[in-house]
């Protein structure tokens, strides 16, 4: 039987070690609604996307908030997708790890932008509705129990909740801004909500 060997064995550690080197430059990236992302009355916006993703009730002031799970359909959707797509931008970026990374920040990013964009059930309720239309009247209004009971009030009356947003998820569009990404420990970057996401 003739022998077989491999040639450039030295070099092939010698590029295996190359790599590994740019690859151990970042080794994580965190995407959704990172630290110090707040609404204009400094409720953190991941708060706000909790709340949002699994529902909540809000006894005292006698609110529900029914779940809209963008973040985990966004997951179940494409998180399958993430380690093909990181080995061709890897492969891309010549194995250059931070970049990669980044790459997919901004592209887990648009993915969580564009289902929240996606993310229409369940509708909001005609209480939500004339909330709404009063801030829209009133930037300045806060809303509160009493503002709320207001609101209910209104929409027994019969007050028309027309002329206003109907979409869940966006009504600042803070939480749709606020989607961003960090690789490792560096500072969180903004995905832009506005670019082609095709």
């Amino acid at each position: 039987m003739a022998e077989k060997s491999l040639q450039g064995g030295d070099k092939l550690t010698a590029k295996l070690a190359e790599l590994s080197q740019h690859i151990a430059k970042a080794s994580t990236v965190r995407v959704g609604y990172l630290e110090g992302s707040t609404e204009a009355d400094g409720t953190p916006v991941a708060a706000i996307a909790l709340w949002q993703e699994f529902g909540t009730i809000n006894n005292r002031e006698g609110t529900v908030i029914p779940p809209r799970p963008s973040f985990r359909t966004m997951i179940a959707a494409h998180s399958g997708e993430w380690g093909d797509i990181l080995g061709r931008v890897l492969v891309h970026n010549d194995y250059d790890a931070e970049n990669a990374l980044e790459q997919m920040g901004l592209y887990i990013g648009g993915e969580l932008q564009q289902s929240i964009i996606e993310t229409n059930e369940p509708a909001l309720s005609d209480i939500t509705l004339m909330l709404r239309k009063m801030r829209s009247e009133d930037q300045s209004l806060e809303v509160t129990g009493a503002t709320v009971g207001e609101a209910a009030r209104r929409v027994v009356a019969g007050e028309s909740v027309g002329g206003v947003s109907r979409k869940p998820l966006v009504d600042t569009g803070t939480m749709l801004k606020s989607v961003s990404y960090q690789v490792d420990n560096g500072a969180p970057t903004e995905v832009d909500p506005n670019r082609n996401l095709t």
